[in-house]
């Protein structure tokens, strides 16, 4: 008999047949899937997180972290397949992670199956926007100070400092991988979007959060959120974001059985 760890392996939980919806959630660079750990509460009980955890991190940081995205991509896609979780699955990704969330959509496409009923990118500009000229720092130094003004130490900074170092060959791998994508031009997803710029985000500004709307040939909805890059890491931002992504996913639930898809096209604003 096929057990849950075998169909699962270390990328990600088994499909839940108890829950209607999985949630595949894509860390940021050098993240971990910690980061999605307190939100099954705070989500409908039929939806299923499911974190996606990348080499180099927990049960993984033995194996050598990717540096390139298209060999990554596929191993994701068969890492879904093979846990079960492409029947009924919307994405959500923070900043790197959207980009990679974006390019596991678009090849589960290519391979005949189905495209998420929803996917949500945050603080991540427009893929055609990355590449070598994001201007990553490649000294640690500079990456140190560039993760401390963006908000990713936290708010006791030494400790954040301490995890940082640990983490830095893995950080390191992932800015490559971005530095390093090329976008190819396609055909847009045909899923809504729901696209989250933060106040005073130099990463992902409004403008280049807006130039996602050119990927879905459905409807993007942008909301905007407060405390910068790492607004997942604040209680505000986060219960904002949760809110948004809660109302969003309901949606499908209302709108699956009157077998149509909704269209949404306003800006939404966090108001506390």
């Amino acid at each position: 008999m096929t057990t849950v760890l075998e169909r699962s392996g270390p990328w990600l939980p088994a499909a839940d047949p108890d829950r209607t919806l999985r949630l595949i959630c894509f860390p940021h660079a050098g993240g971990t899937p910690s980061l999605y750990h307190d939100w099954p509460p705070l989500l409908d009980p039929a939806i299923q997180v499911v974190p996606v955890l990348l080499a180099g991190r927990g049960l993984r940081s033995h194996q050598q972290p990717a540096s390139v995205l298209q060999p990554l991509v596929e191993e994701v896609v068969q890492a879904l397949v093979r846990a079960g979780h492409t029947d009924r699955f919307a994405m959500f990704g923070h900043s790197m992670g959207a980009l990679l969330a974006y390019e596991v959509a678009c090849a589960l496409r290519d391979r005949g199956l189905p495209e998420p009923e929803h996917l949500f990118v945050s603080a991540s500009k427009a893929p055609h926007l990355y590449g070598a000229a994001a201007g990553w720092p490649t000294d640690d130094t500079d990456l140190r100070r560039m993760v401390g003004e963006l908000g990713g130490l936290g708010p006791d900074e030494e400790m954040g400092l301490a995890y940082l170092e640990r983490r830095l060959p893995v950080l390191r791998a992932d800015l490559r991988l971005c530095a390093e994508y090329v976008w190819t031009p396609r055909a847009p997803l045909n899923c809504p979007m729901t696209a989250f710029s933060a106040d005073g985000d130099p990463v992902a500004t409004p403008a280049q959060m807006e130039a996602w709307r050119e990927y879905t040939a459905n409807s993007l909805l942008r909301r905007h959120l407060p405390d910068g890059h790492f607004y997942l890491n604040h209680e505000a931002g986060r219960a904002a974001l949760l809110r948004f992504v809660r109302a969003d996913l309901d949606r499908l639930f209302h709108t699956a059985g009157a077998g149509h898809t909704h269209q949404l096209s306003e800006d939404s604003r966090w108001t506390g």
